[in-house]
């Protein structure tokens, strides 16, 4: 049996100036069967955050960067996933935001997420593209390319996987 945790949560599309995303290459530290994947940065809204704050927070947590500006909410998704054992359902806002650029320096990793990064770095759009590691979000390669072009979504586009049907 394992644990289900609800939660709101919020990632960032981090795009430096020459228009590359930043990306972490993550595993899952208890299930050697699962394969690596490539995220953005993110995770839980906390009580009384809204989801750019949360973006901000986990950006410098995450990935070390600060100097950061935020933009507006892009894409929404609802996933169903497991982690550690551990089963989630997140309902999340996607956020995009622009720097100049940085190094990999996380500030505050959790345990688990300190386990679970490999490694991280700034990707161009092609190098993505070209890639076939799966990604979370699931449909980022999908959507990434109007959001680097500069097409922001208004009101937010739902990137949400297909839920299995049982």
């Amino acid at each position: 049996m394992s644990f289900l945790i609800r939660r709101p949560a919020a990632r960032c599309v981090l795009l430096d100036g020459a228009r590359r995303v930043f990306l972490i290459r993550s595993e899952d530290p208890i299930d050697p069967h699962k394969p690596e994947w490539l995220e953005i940065p993110g995770g839980g809204v906390g009580y009384g955050e809204d989801s750019a704050a949360a973006c901000r927070r986990e950006l410098h947590e995450e990935t070390g960067i600060t100097d950061v500006e935020m933009g507006p909410c892009v894409w929404t998704q609802y996933v169903e996933y497991t982690f550690c054992g551990m089963r989630f359902e997140s309902n999340e806002r996607i956020h995009v935001a622009w720097c100049d650029g940085g190094e990999y320096r996380p500030r505050g990793l959790e345990a688990l997420e300190a386990a679970a990064f490999i490694e991280a770095g700034w990707w161009t759009l092609d190098e993505l593209l070209a890639n076939t590691e799966p990604t979370v979000p699931a449909r980022l390669r999908e959507f990434l390319p109007a959001v680097v072009a500069g097409d922001l979504a208004d009101p937010p586009i739902d990137i949400s996987p297909d839920l299995p049907t049982a």
